[in-house]
């Protein structure tokens, strides 16, 4: 590489690659970790070993020093004064594997070390013609138009310095940046968090719109596994806690293809600007907590949105009032409100989830399926695989009772039983006094009949669920029998009352009765005097 054309490097990757190269480090990993090409890396080592300086000295010289040591201002100008960038290194760096630099970014690191060079419209052409030219057009990338307000781009910034202290052990921590830009004017949003989890990918979304006050039709995040569950060329899952997100704001989640960066250059650009415009900054003061690098990073970016370079006639704040945000939807009223997530990889066969010392309920069908539950103060919302609502709850704070269920979720013999042993001795005596005075003597009878009340209720049941759709005169007759032959229990009364269903019916003396009675349709012919407590055999 001929020095005139050498592109200026930063401090921070001429004193990484010294010290990586120091250790024994293999070029390749050099080139991976600061995105160099090979000569780069040869001609800041020879530099090096010219300036006859150690790696401790140069960590204690100003950054401009060190540059301008390692790439005198002179050098980086052709023989002509002309400026003239080397184009070979841009497109050496543009090819280099896992390399997320684009024109964009590499010319401003251009104008940097140039600041009377070419204009990136200039720069971009004269690149074109320099691919053209060595390496054919199939190598140029097409540029595609974006139309104003349609889509946020969204992404976390590869690099994480190592900036927040904690307090209270003095240890220090990684801080993660969470990006976003937005339509044709590329504003940035930014914000730090402690790590990269659901909660904050979420919380750093609503942020976003809200500083932007308004939805875009697309949201672009990358294939993130707490975002997207996932995607292949045949299918797109997105996380249950996103789609609710999309679903609030009415927006459409559509992620690039896998292993396609080039599917959102636009925050792939600012997240390298940012690396080197933001983080450099914030790398030089120490912080002990989220809230005051955050503090330092709204008025960075204010800063940057609202800088006019001298290429464009608008700010990016200016041009994303004029163009993206009028054609953007407004935003919603209230915020956006993340749920407690509870996921179950099968519902149990008591068909009730567990969140919160409860259980709630779900239809039982859903037995042995996947379920989702989701909490927020006031209410429980239960979902199938696929995040469909299934059903609704009231959160509960009591104590008791532990089973909040919904009677149409039982299966029907779960309701009968719930029925039958939710009743009491009150209950029963109310529903045989509707039939009429004796039919309530019966059932009195009935339930002082064993020790504890609670153990006659099934047979109360059995009988007041026989007279249903019975002549009420019949059974008082039926009833009055049993009382007056002190015959009150539950075997003699079924035997009446099951024998009397239907037309008329005809029954003949069994031995331990004294006469024979007709049931006719319409009244009683004879009236039954048993001598035991057995009941009547039907001997039609």
């Amino acid at each position: 590489m001929r020095k005139e054309h050498t592109i200026m490097q930063n401090c921070t990757t001429i004193l990484g690659i010294i010290d990586m190269r120091q250790r024994g480090i293999s070029y390749d990993d050099c080139r991976s970790r600061y995105k160099v090409g090979c000569s780069t890396i040869t001609l800041i080592m020879n530099r090096f070993k010219e300036s006859g300086k150690d790696l401790d000295t140069l960590k204690q010289m100003s950054a401009e020093e060190v540059e301008h040591l390692f790439f005198p201002p002179e050098n980086l100008r052709r023989k002509d004064d002309s400026v003239m960038p080397d184009y070979q290194a841009v497109y050496e760096r543009l090819i280099m594997p896992g390399s997320k630099a684009n024109l964009f970014y590499l010319w401003l690191k251009y104008k940097k070390d140039c600041p009377s060079g070419y204009q990136y419209t200039q720069y971009c052409l004269y690149f074109k013609r320099f691919v053209e030219k060595h390496y054919g057009s199939e190598a140029v990338s097409m540029v595609v138009e974006r139309i104003p307000g349609e889509k946020v781009y969204i992404d976390w910034v590869g690099d994480q310095p190592e900036i927040l202290v904690d307090s209270s052990t003095g240890e220090i921590k990684k801080v993660h940046f969470f990006v976003t830009t937005v339509g044709v004017s590329n504003l940035i949003y930014a914000e730090a968090f402690e790590d990269e989890k659901l909660p904050n990918f979420i919380a750093g979304t609503v942020h976003a719109l809200e500083s932007y006050g308004a939805v875009p039709k697309y949201l672009v995040p990358d294939n993130l596994k707490t975002a997207i569950t996932k995607h292949t060329k045949d299918e797109l899952v997105i996380n249950s806690v996103y789609q609710d997100l999309e679903n609030f704001y009415d927006v459409v989640i559509l992620p690039p293809p896998p292993r396609k960066p080039k599917g959102k250059p636009t925050v792939e650009k600012y997240v390298q600007f940012l690396e080197t415009h933001l983080l450099e900054d914030l790398k030089e003061k120490v912080y002990y907590s989220i809230e005051d690098i955050n503090r330092d990073v709204r008025q960075k970016i204010a800063d940057i949105n609202n800088e006019k370079r001298t290429s464009q006639s608008l700010s990016k704040m200016e041009s994303f009032l004029r163009y993206d945000k009028p054609q953007m939807k407004p935003l919603a009223g209230e915020s956006f409100s993340l749920c407690d997530y509870k996921y179950f990889a099968r519902v149990p066969n008591n068909y009730h989830l567990l969140y919160d010392d409860h259980y709630y309920s779900v239809l039982y069908t859903y037995y042995n399926q996947p379920a989702i539950l989701k909490a927020t103060m006031a209410e429980v919302r239960i979902c199938d695989r696929n995040n469909k609502l299934i059903c609704t709850h009231r959160r509960s704070y009591k104590d008791f009772p532990k089973y909040i269920t919904k009677p149409e979720h039982m299966a029907l013999e779960h309701q009968y039983y719930k029925e039958v042993n939710s009743k009491d001795g009150a209950y029963y005596r109310r529903w045989a006094s509707s039939i009429g005075p004796y039919m309530g003597k019966l059932i009195d009878s009935v339930l002082l009949t064993p020790q504890h009340e609670e153990q006659a209720y099934n047979s109360c049941n059995g009988i007041l669920h026989m007279c249903k759709n019975q002549s009420r005169l019949l059974l008082e007759d039926i009833a009055k029998t049993c009382v007056e032959s002190n015959a009150c229990r539950y075997s003699i009364s079924k035997s009446y009352l099951k024998n009397i269903a239907g037309q008329s019916i005809r029954y003949r003396l069994h031995p331990h009765f004294q006469s024979i009675v007709t049931y006719e349709e319409g009244g009683v012919s004879m009236i039954i005097k048993p001598t035991f407590h057995r009941g009547l055999r039907n001997l039609q």
